[in-house]
């Protein structure tokens, strides 16, 4: 045995099941192991894309997703999904090919010290070195990316080193353990929210990756406070629910800003300061907070929790919950704020403009699909339309990266979810600058047999780009540019396309669509007009008294 042979033994003691990458020259050893094992390696057609793939599977599954590539140039276009995954807190794995250890002193072709380049997007960057400390550093890398916060981490392997003789097994896994958090601190929070008259629930990834879905619910319930979710903490509790005031998260003011004014106690569950700056909703610092998390609570001068309750989510919830007394209170602020949000959502339920309004297109999209099916938002103007329009009955049902944000995770995300949901409609929505970015991976899914949905938000631009320019400066620049024909491009791919050609059609292109047994795009002209129309209307909302 090898050194890659015994890394493969310990990735598949780790229960990895897929491995997203491209072949190089130096992980040639690997992928051989590879040929021979229980895992499936994805050839993709870029490094990115294959991180794009190991951040959303990690993200869904909770287990770490796991890319590969060469070395140099391989390396180096891996690292943008390597990064969104770190940020997002989605658990991976990177493993990246290198030149032998006789080669690093000198200069040396595509030679980068890949530890230290890996290191500031990283939870942990390692080089095997000696072919006996594999089953340490994949089991230390696994641990370290599953962790709270879970997160991306970097394994470097030398051509020499991994086809050197290797003795070792993989290493056992360790048990998970549950911490709870201090009965002190349980108390301290419980009273507080006891005394609060207008308090609000701000829920998080954090959440979602603790399955606190139903205990969240509970507890709101029970205790009457109204929710507002990160575009990361879709679905934890569902957007039907009475105490639901939906997504909170754009950068300008909406209803629920509203409700940040009037609140006197903000409970943060799960909530992560990279989701949504507390700057944007505490700019003074005088909001009183409970933190409730995995974690203690980051460092910010708007984000100065009056208490922590540290520990298992759930559990920190119930109990309390068990504390607390909230039977006397009138209903707070925030339960006046849902009818106004409700309304604003339902005013595009009939509209009939062409090229489709935003809205109008999302608010199809969710009477389409069903409440288990999965859609992957690329990041543009689209994204935040979709973070304030498109509402979930579960986790993980719409997926936005808002940490790192980068753009092109539709695709490749979408092919992830399908292999992780194989029975679930899965749909990417992107604008046409993220489709081309990583289009080339739906040739990925059409060799794979892996059939998902793939809107473009088409407007010939990058629209985000152009409405923060018109804001400022009353006027864009540099953001156009031209369009292949999409349906023809899907046609020659051995895809199926569609054209939305009237506000009616989009339902029934849809779908079409999500029938077929091939991955399909649809085009859908999009009018981002009502993007500075947003911006003028959020300056003018008015609180309840």
């Amino acid at each position: 045995m090898n050194t890659a042979e015994l890394l493969v033994k310990c990735l598949e003691n780790e229960g990895v099941e897929y491995i997203f990458g491209l072949p190089g020259e130096e992980n040639l050893q690997v992928l051989e192991a590879l040929r021979n094992s229980s895992i499936q390696f994805i050839t993709t057609r870029h490094e990115q894309g294959a991180a794009f793939m190991a951040d959303v599977y990690g993200r869904l599954t909770g287990r770490a997703g796991v890319c590969l590539s060469t070395l140099g140039p391989g390396a180096t276009n891996l690292m943008t999904g390597v990064a969104d995954a770190n940020l997002d807190g989605a658990p991976l794995v990177a493993i990246t090919g290198q030149v032998g250890t006789d080669r690093m002193h000198i200069e040396s072709h595509q030679y980068l010290d890949l530890v230290a380049m890996f290191n500031p997007v990283t939870k942990w960057s390692s080089q095997i070195v000696r072919p006996s400390n594999t089953p340490e550093i994949v089991r230390r890398a696994f641990k370290r990316a599953q962790a709270e916060k879970p997160g991306a981490v970097h394994i470097d392997l030398p051509e020499n080193i991994a086809a050197m003789p290797a003795e070792g097994m993989p290493l056992q896994q360790d048990s998970l353990i549950r911490s709870f958090a201090s009965p002190r601190n349980l108390e301290q929070a419980a009273e507080m929210i006891s005394q609060a008259t207008n308090p609000l629930i701000l829920v998080g990834n954090g959440a979602i990756r603790a399955k606190a879905s139903e205990a969240l619910t509970q507890f709101a319930t029970e205790l009457n406070i109204p929710v507002a979710n990160t575009f990361m903490g879709k679905g934890v509790i569902r957007y039907t629910h009475p105490l639901a005031l939906w997504t909170v998260g754009l950068q300008q003011r909406d209803y629920i800003s509203c409700g940040f004014d009037r609140t006197d106690l903000v409970i943060a569950v799960g909530y992560d300061l990279i989701e949504f700056s507390p700057k944007k909703w505490n700019p003074d610092g005088t909001i009183p907070i409970v933190h409730v998390g995995a974690e203690p609570a980051e460092i910010d001068s708007s984000y100065i929790p009056k208490t922590e309750v540290v520990g298992d989510i759930s559990d920190s919830l119930i109990e309390i919950l068990r504390r607390a007394d909230r039977h006397s209170k009138p209903d707070p602020y925030g339960v006046e704020l849902r009818p106004q949000i409700r309304a604003d959502y339902e005013e595009y339920a009939s509209d009939e403009h062409f090229p489709l309004r935003p809205q109008k297109l999302i608010y199809d999209l969710r009477a389409v699909l069903a409440s288990e099916d999965i859609v992957i938002s690329d990041v543009g103007a689209h994204k935040m339309w979709m973070a304030r329009h498109y509402h979930c009955d579960r986790p993980n049902t719409c997926l936005i990266s808002n940490g790192f944000a980068a753009m092109g995770i539709a695709i490749p995300g979408a092919l992830a979810a399908k292999l992780v949901y194989p029975d679930r409609h899965v749909v990417a929505v992107t604008g046409d600058g993220g489709f081309m970015i990583n289009m080339q991976e739906l040739e990925t899914a059409l060799r794979l047999g892996v059939a998902f949905t793939t809107i473009i938000f088409n407007d010939g631009g990058y629209g985000l780009i152009e409405w923060k320019q018109q804001q400022y400066y009353g006027e864009a620049s540099f953001i156009k540019f031209g369009n292949p024909d999409f349906v023809r491009l899907a046609e020659s791919m051995g895809l199926k396309g569609y054209r939305v050609e009237s506000s009616a059609d989009f339902m029934p292109c849809l779908e079409s669509a999500l029938a077929q047994d091939v991955p399909t795009i649809v085009d859908c002209p999009i009018d981002y007009k009502e993007n500075l129309m947003f911006s003028q209307k959020s300056g003018e909302i008015a609180c309840i008294n």
